[in-house]
């Protein structure tokens, strides 16, 4: 390769549950990856590298031109050209008309207007628990909290939550075979399907009612749209919320910390712990050269948020979980004009249900050593499969 680098495959293994891979960290802020396709291209570890390049136009995140770094079957497929209203994958202008008619349903009023739903299901979800003296935090807490405030957000029954849940993981696991993933697809997609079927009144419908009645979207883009929200819509804040509570768990000051000041300590969770791993990908349009490196056009770059989240040229000491510290400017969001749409949701439901799980059970400890508690590595989002807590029977009924 005519810049000298070597092209190695992408380090998963991680040395604790909260840190990301040491292998990856140890690479040069931009170094070339071998993907398992074939294709040669990058990975971005450098702060600077990697928010230069989520704002830079001149990348692409059109699905028909990525590579995937890990996986199996899935990985070795070239993929096809986005389905209308799978706007994640979309470049301006496409995507900057699904991201206009969404953005106030998500915007910072909105969310406000969530915050009796959320505090409503966090408290429902902390009422079941304790009924008794042990749980898995991660289904009894972590996953329906943000599941029902999406589920409520879009129009979708409650009943259909599991469903909704199981058809994500199966889409996030890099190691999931293309038929499961389509059959996932699909079940998500006839979930939508069915929502936009009911005839509602759209000044009292959810989401997916208020989009069908501008008109401004077809059938295929509304249900396409719906199932990406459903996906998207959950998960990420799910791991969160599992993943933050095992890290305070783990250390009681912290834990003090983020009932002192819940805004500033859930910024430092979601630097420290960034779950977006291996899918916040670019494919570059033309030759464009960053941080002294020239990426070629047709290259992708996966771009590694938790590593670059760790940049000690960003953050000083970085891989100390300090919710005193100011994380301003982490990329756990991503950058630019694909930054998370869902962010200030992903906010208020951590703030709100971190705060009151501690506030509730004030002795809560984990139930397994740390060590023992699973962790979902081979997936897009990074998370825990199960966290076992147990706290003083009886007392907090």
């Amino acid at each position: 390769m005519s810049d000298g680098q070597t092209a190695q495959s992408l380090e998963t293994d991680r040395p604790t549950p909260f840190d990301p891979p040491l292998a990856l960290r140890r690479r040069p802020p931009l170094s070339r990856l071998a993907y398992p396709d074939g294709h040669l291209g990058w990975v971005s570890t450098g702060y600077a590298e990697t928010r230069a390049i989520l704002a830079d136009p001149r990348f692409s995140t059109r699905r028909e031109l990525l590579h995937q770094p890990v996986g199996g079957e899935r990985a070795t497929e070239r993929p096809t050209p986005a389905e209308p209203g799978i706007f994640p994958h979309m470049d301006p202008p496409e995507h900057t008309r699904f991201r206009r008619l969404l953005a106030h349903h998500f915007g910072p009023r909105r969310v406000a207007g969530l915050m009796p739903a959320i505090r409503r299901h966090t408290a429902e979800a902390l009422d079941g628990m304790a009924s008794g003296g042990s749980a898995d935090l991660l289904t009894a807490f972590a996953m329906p909290i943000p599941a029902l405030v999406i589920c409520e957000m879009l129009g979708v029954p409650v009943e259909d939550r599991q469903r909704v849940q199981a058809a994500t993981a199966v889409m996030n696991n890099l190691d999931s075979r293309p038929d499961q993933v389509a059959t996932a697809v699909m079940t998500i997609t006839g979930t939508v399907r069915d929502v936009l079927a009911r005839p509602v009144d759209p000044a009292e419908g959810g989401l997916l009612a208020h989009a069908a009645a501008t008109g401004e979207l077809s059938d295929e883009e509304l249900t396409n749209l719906g199932m990406v929200l459903l996906a998207t819509g959950h998960l990420p804040t799910s791991s969160m919320l599992a993943l933050g509570a095992f890290a305070l768990l783990t250390d009681p000051a912290q834990r003090a910390l983020l009932a002192a000041d819940p805004e500033r300590g859930v910024e430092e969770l979601l630097r420290y712990l960034s779950v977006l791993q291996f899918d916040v990908r670019r494919t570059a349009l033309v030759d464009v050269e960053i941080g002294g490196q020239v990426i070629a056009a047709g290259e992708t770059v996966v771009l590694a948020l938790p590593v670059a989240n760790r940049d000690p040229g960003r953050f000083p000491c970085p891989d100390a979980l300090d919710l005193s510290r100011s994380a301003t400017g982490h990329l756990a969001f991503g950058h630019g004009v694909h930054q998370c749409l869902g962010q200030h949701l992903a906010r208020a439901e951590l703030r709100v249900a971190l705060t009151a799980l501690f506030a509730r059970f004030p002795d809560l400890r984990l139930a397994v050593p740390a060590a023992e508690v699973p962790t979902r590595d081979r997936s897009a989002v990074y998370g825990v499969d199960r966290l076992p807590v147990t706290w003083g029977a009886g007392r907090h009924r």
